[in-house]
């Protein structure tokens, strides 16, 4: 069974018979520039971060929650017989 460097060996072979030596330092080149944009952006990103914090940081603005009609008063047959009867 081969060991590590052999299998970067036989790695390294495979990639050149598929792709091809012309084309192999135009897909290392493309991959740097992508690579240098990708650093690029985050940087960027970042910068843009620092002068404006997300709005996600304040509380949402919300209405507030509409309270419940007021209880209305009843009462009970019982309590006016109660209170109408004369104490004594």
């Amino acid at each position: 069974m081969p060991g590590p460097s052999e299998w970067i060996i036989i790695a390294i072979v495979a990639i050149v018979v598929i792709f091809g030596a012309k084309k192999i330092p135009e897909i290392a080149r493309s991959m740097g520039r992508a690579q240098s944009e990708f650093k690029k952006g985050m940087k960027e990103g970042t910068a843009e971060l620092d002068e404006n914090p997300p709005a996600a940081a304040a509380p949402p603005a919300t209405q507030p929650a509409a309270s419940p009609p007021p209880a209305e008063a009843t009462t009970d047959a019982s309590e006016q017989k109660a209170d109408d009867a004369p104490s004594g």
